[in-house]
């Protein structure tokens, strides 16, 4: 089972922040042409939506990974805390409500996996995809807010993956 730690929502919430400033155009040039600068956000947002995905109970390869970078996030963010502010580290509250992923959902996340892999390796936009996936993965566990898109997310994925394995059956 997946957990999260303040330590890990810290790192997440930061990964945001890192990429919320980092994008931010000035309100000036976000007047001007909101489309284009709000469409440079897809990249991180698409990959994001990925990375809570992925925490969503996929077992193997991938379950494997996504685990260990939560983990790792959890261990990071909790040194941090403890060693960096003097706080305190602790475990907190998963997702109430769980969905899990059907079959056909399964299959879509190794799809997904296989166009991640794709873009983060080829596109020009690879750091700030990796970087979606891991502030995905360590946000997507946790109760908060920020894991309000894990049941659409894994509804969406078991329903695209009805429809497209229910039409080639």
């Amino acid at each position: 089972m997946n957990y999260v730690t303040y330590g890990g929502v810290t790192v997440g919430a930061c990964l945001l922040v890192w990429q919320a400033i980092t994008w931010w155009p000035g309100r000036k040039q976000l007047l001007k042409d909101p489309v284009k600068h709000a469409s440079t956000l897809a990249p991180f947002l698409l990959s994001w939506a990925y990375g809570a995905l992925t925490t969503l109970g996929v077992g193997g390869l991938i379950g494997t990974a996504s685990s260990a970078v939560l983990g790792l996030s959890n261990w990071l963010g909790d040194a941090a805390l403890v060693w960096g502010v003097g706080g305190r580290a602790g475990t907190l509250a998963a997702r109430p409500t769980f969905v899990p992923l059907s079959a056909p959902g399964v299959a879509i996340v190794l799809i997904l996996t296989v166009a991640f892999v794709a873009a983060a390796k080829k596109s020009r936009f690879g750091g700030e995809i990796k970087r979606g996936a891991w502030c995905g993965i360590c946000l997507g566990t946790s109760a908060s807010v920020a894991g309000f898109a894990a049941v659409p997310l894994a509804l969406a994925a078991n329903w695209l993956g009805g429809t497209v394995y229910g039409a080639i059956a």
